[in-house]
């Protein structure tokens, strides 16, 4: 027998098998600007809408107060500087590809009027000032002032209104009133101051502090014309307060992270800067006369790449609510939109207990936090969040101290988690603010069962999976999920539904493969969650039939299928399919009263399921052998199935 059992080890181990298959798978926020190069900011506060001018793209486009964009100006060739009047019905936008100024009325967004500057002048920059528009046109090195009143049925162009001087590159223009300020950028940076009442421009004072003569990349008038603030080269970095009457330094502020490349002054004096600062801050936020930012925000880097402030890329609301900022990074040109820039910072903080019993008092406290103190008499609003009352309820108010600090109790009604949030509205020198914490409230534990855990079925077996949901306060729902093993079937829900009266819920599941059922309950206001899983188990099908014997008889009550030595006989194998599965065959032989074990091979089964094995070699006679098929958990290619066995396939060899 050792012969034998050896003879037929070796015929599996050296290939004697030869296998085949048949058959054939209201915060701060960013927008994204449609635009491909920044010009200039203007912002209407009667109809809470931006203008930024794109040369490039040859349009102005306008967004909402969030960046939305509402609408495009188009065929504006080369748009670049934008004025808008102090009632906010026009913005005036300097347009030197058509040698015009063009007015767009703010209340549809449209081009309403195209007023013509002469042959060749190409406007650059201009500003609203004592009735007229100011404009400066020209081409390097000579560029000049000129003026229009757009309420002229007519407008008159009056050019050259500064016959004595000409100016390299388009200086900046900034007004207030009957003020208009001219400024030179760049190595020698200037400014000259002009009344312009009378309709001609009469100078005021002309020159710079030497601390800001220096590369100036921007500068901005206050409302009242009487206060510049320079984005220029002070060392150490900072822009420079200038009194507008003198020309005076008046003060400076330092900004950390490089020269200041644009200032922006909000109605109440408060002033934004900005600097070109990949990794450092950004925008500095100052009040009037102070030389330390109480705001300050950074952009690092981030989806949008490390985006950094454009020159002359920030300006205020006209009623100082919000600051708007250019910002570019890797991905384009953002408007980022800041509320509250012109309000001090306010941090809020509330501190409950982790845990607590429902329906007994717990108590929790709170801060308020800010560099300026809160008013007598301020507070705030505590809401509570829980399963009763998903969208929150409030609890009242609460006062602040002096110090900030305030207190509230509370008697939970409902367990799981409950948020207490603190809301402070603001006021006229706070932003608004707000904090939470979150108690974990005691629940009532749910009993909650599953049958079936375990099983194990044939294939296809429809199985009726039942949860068991004990009592509970009020939530009488439970979820039943269906999990089959495999990665290309994902966990689905098959049922949802409240327990009949028995508190059962049931579905049926056609047991293809070895399966996951898991129970959910989501719990109620007294009743704590539960989620129960159970695994029943399914086999393949498989069979085997043997082919090529020249008759069948019985030994004994067992059934063989009897060869001629000489000829091979052929297993074809049918198993359930699935991607890359593999049967495994294996071979016994009798031998004085015991089978033994001659040896096993996997094959790898057909897309249909099929495959066909023939056994090859010298066969010796007068021995009974038996062949049987079976799927393998984890070695037969996968583990979506129970370890299955087909029925031995008995077979007999004679001369």
């Amino acid at each position: 027998m050792r012969t034998v059992s050896t003879a037929l080890a070796v015929l599996f181990s050296s290939t004697a098998l030869a296998a085949g298959t048949v058959g054939p798978a209201a915060a701060d926020s960013s927008m994204a600007l449609p635009i491909a190069s920044y010009g200039d900011i203007a912002v209407d506060g009667v109809h809470k809408r931006v203008y930024i001018s794109d040369p490039t793209g040859n349009k102005v486009v306008v967004t909402d107060y969030a960046g939305k964009l509402v609408a495009t100006v188009p065929d504006l060739s080369g748009v670049r500087d934008l004025a808008i009047t102090p009632d906010s019905r026009t913005v005036y936008a300097a347009v030197p590809g058509e040698d015009a100024v063009v007015a767009i009325e703010t209340s549809t967004s449209t081009a309403a009027a195209h007023y013509s500057t002469g042959e060749n002048t190409d406007p650059q920059t201009l500003a609203v000032a004592g009735g007229r528009i100011w404009f400066m046109y020209g081409q390097q090195p000579s560029h000049h002032l000129g003026s229009f009143d757009p309420a002229q049925s007519t407008p008159e162009m009056v050019l050259d209104q500064l016959p004595d001087l000409g100016f390299y590159d388009a200086p900046e223009l900034e007004s207030a009133g009957n003020t208009l300020v001219v400024g030179v950028h760049g190595t020698w940076s200037g400014l000259a101051v002009y009344d312009v009442s009378s309709g001609t421009p009469v100078l005021r004072k002309q020159g710079m502090p030497a601390e800001a003569a220096n590369y100036m990349n921007d500068f901005a008038l206050s409302a009242d014309a009487k206060k510049i603030v320079a984005a220029s080269g002070e060392s150490p970095y900072a822009a420079t307060a200038i009194n507008t009457d003198d020309l005076s330094r008046t003060g400076g502020y330092p900004v950390e992270a490089g020269n200041p490349n644009s200032a922006a002054i909000a109605p109440d004096g408060t002033i934004a800067l900005s600097t070109f600062s990949w990794y450092d801050k950004d925008i500095f936020v100052f009040k009037p006369g102070a030389e330390t930012p109480y705001r300050t925000y950074t952009y690092d880097l981030n989806a949008s790449g490390g985006d950094t402030i454009a020159n002359q890329g920030l300006t205020w609301a006209p009623d100082g609510s919000k600051l708007f900022a250019i910002a570019s990074g890797n991905s384009g040109t953002y408007l980022r939109v800041l509320d509250n820039a012109t309000r001090y910072p306010v941090k809020a903080s509330v501190s409950a207990p982790a845990k607590a019993t429902r329906g007994k008092k717990l108590s929790a406290t709170g801060k308020l936090a800010s560099d300026k103190s809160f008013p007598s008499g301020s507070t705030v609003t505590i809401t509570r969040t829980d399963i009763d009352s998903p969208k929150g309820k409030s609890l009242g108010t609460r006062t602040v101290s002096s110090s900030g600090t305030f207190s509230f109790t509370d008697v939970p009604p409902a367990g799981g988690n409950v948020t207490y949030t603190a809301t402070y509205g603001g006021d006229a020198t706070h932003a608004p603010a707000s904090g939470k914490d979150t108690v974990a409230v005691s629940r009532t534990s749910t009993s909650l069962t599953l049958n079936h855990s375990g099983a194990l079925y044939s294939y296809g077996t429809d199985v009726s999976f039942t949860a068991h949901l004990g009592s509970t306060y009020k939530n009488r729902t439970v979820e039943l999920w269906v999990n089959p093993f495999g990665s290309d079937k994902p966990n689905k829900l098959v049922k949802t539904g409240k327990v009949n009266s028995s508190g059962n819920l049931s579905a049926t599941v056609d047991m293809t493969r070895d399966t996951t059922v898991t129970a959910v309950f989501a719990g109620d206001a007294r009743s704590a969650s539960k989620t129960v899983k159970a695994t029943a188990y399914a086999k393949v099908k498989v069979s085997t039939s043997v082919s090529k014997q020249y008759k069948t008889a019985k030994i004994g009550s067992t059934s063989y299928a009897y060869f001629h030595k000489k000829t091979d006989p052929v297993f074809t194998t049918t198993m359930t399919y699935y991607k890359n599965r593999s049967h495994r065959l294996n071979l016994e032989v009798y031998y004085q009263g015991k089978w033994y074990d001659a040896g096993s091979q996997y094959f790898k089964l057909g897309t249909n399921g099929k495959s066909v094995v023939t056994l090859t070699g010298t066969h010796d006679t007068g021995y009974r052998m038996r062949m049987r098929a079976s799927y393998v958990n984890g070695s037969s290619g996968d583990n979506v199935n129970s370890t299955t066995y087909g029925a031995w396939k008995y077979f007999y060899f004679t001369k």
